[in-house]
């Protein structure tokens, strides 16, 4: 080849190398570095920031054609082009939560990303001063704790369990005063639990870390039961019902032995003789006195104890036979009884008759064993569960629940199914349903932790919850005119409701079907939980056996013989709403065309004033819920999202009135 074209090919490569180059950085400030973010919300360029490094398989097809595009974003809430809320919970997100992203979104309420396979140590959050909701359990997170958080003063929940986080809990905790939602379960957390004093925790877990020492006895610690301190062997003290270690009661030979003393080193200096004191001989009769004196004390303090059990148990017994029994003497009570049973005149020759304690012999369960759901902790046996003390919490449509109190002072509630009722479900049918219910867990939801079966006997374990149920708090007090509940806990409490309600109808083919105020407990702080949900299923209900709830069920199941469907469970909760919004049981609510709704719910209430249009929005939202089609209704999801906007906007509005009166 000729040098003429050798120096052509060299500048036709220069050429290309150049315009290559040329091209790939052009391409490169299409992409929102440095230049380019100037021209973008600060939002926008936070969100993008995050997705760079959190989003490593693009499960997030963020694209920004428009300046206001990011508020249209999956998991994305704005008001008035500032991020509120951004919720990516179970996204499958995988890679780190990178420093200086999402920190710069100061008007940020809610951060949510649960679920996901982030890690990595989490950044400093110091820059989300407004931030009260904080989701960042079940991922991949290493390092300490994130002091950072400390510096969130209107934190209210925060949850950082099942991560790989270590070292210390910060001492200064206590500083998050608003906090009533503490979760840091399933870490490598060492060393002690802070003094927690905040009045209003009212959920806390810290189990399954490697925590040691005395747990402190502070009021808010207190009100917690061992749950929320398992497996961490090493702690001790009166919260988990487990002693400390302490010194022990008699020094070691060795530290009992003392040196010569002074007078008789100085003597023998001085070359006077003088018989050094027999201190061995001391020392034998100080154990000896001490060894029976320690023997006669223990011995008083046995003997004590003793008389102390025997008058409880005297007085527990006479106590019980007044008004309590045993999970097992219902039991036993129901296998003699035939399962046609003639009905009683009275309801209270019925109950008489359940919680009566049997004099005969007590029989053993001859079949069945206690089956725990889910993975769960074992933490009775079934003969401790039948020796519980039972208390009678209410008849449902299915069954009658009790309260159990085990001589561990564990608290569960028990549901007895009605045999008759249930007998169309097959012993295989039951367990394979109550494994499906078994495995639902959601804040919302009363857990089922355990199920039992054996002839002509069904039980079902949930979690005690201590607050009574929402038909209690609407109804409970009669005694008076009582006025509805304020908007703020109508709202809260349907929120509570939608969120369990819509992970039933996502996590699973499942319905509640028998959804109602009742059947909404409300737990240690108050939060609505469902109970009740899908047992329904199991047995055979007509609207005779239950006129109650009628009022609940949607026209097309009344109408049929059709399961419970989403649609129905839509139904029910938009008849429970308007419960909440009037303070009126279904069987009260007319029969009205959705138009006339909001000025009937006006009249029961006669308190709105400047939050009116709050209300309207959720009487707007029970109507739409129990519209006559199911085609019309939404879906529980997108109700969520309405209530959700709801609240955001409230939230807004609060924040901004707290700025304008001086309050931070």
């Amino acid at each position: 080849m000729s040098p003429l074209m050798l120096l052509l090919c060299f500048l036709l490569q220069l050429i290309y190398t150049f315009y290559f180059c040329s091209s790939s950085a052009a391409a490169a400030t299409t992409t929102p570095s440095a230049p380019f973010n100037s021209l973008l919300p600060s939002d926008a360029v936070s969100l993008l920031s995050f997705k760079s490094k959190a989003d490593l398989d693009n499960k997030l097809h963020y694209t920004l054609n428009e300046r206001f595009d990011y508020c249209q974003w999956r998991g994305v809430k704005c008001v008035q082009g500032r991020v509120v809320r951004f919720v990516l919970q179970g996204f499958s997100l995988r890679g780190t939560f990178p420093a200086n992203s999402l920190t710069h979104l100061d008007q940020l309420l809610i951060l949510n990303l649960r679920n996901n396979s982030l890690s990595g140590p989490i950044p400093d959050l110091s820059g989300l001063p407004n931030l009260k909701t904080l989701f960042l359990d079940h991922n991949f997170f290493s390092g300490t704790f994130p002091f950072s958080v400390l510096s969130i003063h209107r934190l209210v929940i925060l949850d950082l369990s099942r991560n790989n986080l270590t070292g210390p809990l910060p001492v200064r905790l206590t500083v998050l005063d608003r906090l009533n939602y503490l979760r840091l379960d399933s870490n490598w957390f060492n060393g002690s639990i802070p003094p927690l004093n905040q009045t209003q925790l009212q959920i806390f877990n810290v189990s399954n870390n490697n925590l040691t020492g005395p747990v402190p006895v502070t009021p808010t610690l207190k009100k917690f039961n061992v749950r929320s301190f398992l497996r961490n062997p090493s702690l001790c003290g009166e919260v988990v019902d487990k002693p400390c270690r302490s010194a022990p009661f008699f020094d070691s030979p060795s530290s009992s032995a003392s040196p010569p003393t002074p007078l008789y080193q100085n003597a023998q200096s001085q070359g006077i003789l003088i018989t050094p004191p027999p201190q061995h001989k001391h020392k034998k009769v100080g154990v000896v006195l001490g060894f029976v004196v320690g023997t006669l004390i223990l011995i008083a303090a046995v003997l004590c104890l003793f008389a102390f059990v025997k008058k409880r148990r005297e007085e527990t017994e006479t106590e019980s036979k007044a008004t309590k029994c045993t999970i097992e003497s219902i039991t036993n009570s129901a296998a003699n009884a035939t399962v046609s049973e003639p009905d009683d005149s009275s309801q209270e020759i019925k109950l008489e008759k359940e919680m009566k304690v049997l004099q005969a012999p007590k029989q053993q369960m001859k079949s069945g064993n206690l089956i725990f759901c889910s993975g769960e902790i074992e933490l009775y046996s079934l003969e401790q569960l039948m020796r519980a003390s039972a208390e009678l919490l209410g008849r449902g449509t299915i069954g009658t629940t009790y309260k159990a109190l085990m001589a561990s002072q564990l608290i569960v509630s028990v549901k007895r199914l009605d045999a008759g009722k249930t007998s169309i479900t097959s012993a295989e049918a039951f367990e394979q349903h109550m494994e499906s219910v078994g495995m639902l867990r959601h804040p919302n939801l009363v857990a089922v932790r355990a199920y039992f079966q054996a002839k002509q006997e069904r039980l079902v374990i949930y979690d005690y919850q201590p607050n009574g149920s929402l038909f209690n708090l609407i109804h409970g007090s009669r005694s008076t005119r009582a006025r509805p509940l304020h908007w703020t806990s109508c709202l809260k409490i349907a929120e509570d409701v939608a969120q369990g309600l819509a992970y039933i109808h996502q996590a699973s083919k499942l319905t509640h079907g028998n959804l109602k105020s009742s059947n909404v407990l409300l737990g240690s702080d108050f939060e609505a939980c469902l109970t009740d949900y899908s047992i329904i299923a199991l047995a055979d209900i007509s609207s005779e056996d239950d006129p109650d709830s009628a009022r609940y069920k949607a026209p097309e199941v009344c109408k049929s013989a059709r399961r419970a469907t989403p649609g129905s469970d839509v139904y029910a909760y938009g008849i429970l709403l308007l419960e909440l919004l009037t303070g009126k049981p279904p069987s009260q609510h007319p029969h009205l065309s959705p138009p006339d709704v909001p000025d009937w719910v006006r009249a029961m209430r006669e308190d709105d004033n400047e939050e009116d249009r709050w209300l309207a929005m959720l009487v707007d939202l029970a109507s739409i819920c129990s519209l006559t089609s199911p085609e019309q209704r939404p879906t529980m999801r997108q109700i969520l999202k309405m209530i959700q906007d709801i609240k955001d906007s409230a939230l807004v509005e609060n924040n901004k009135r707290d700025a304008h009166n001086g309050y931070s």
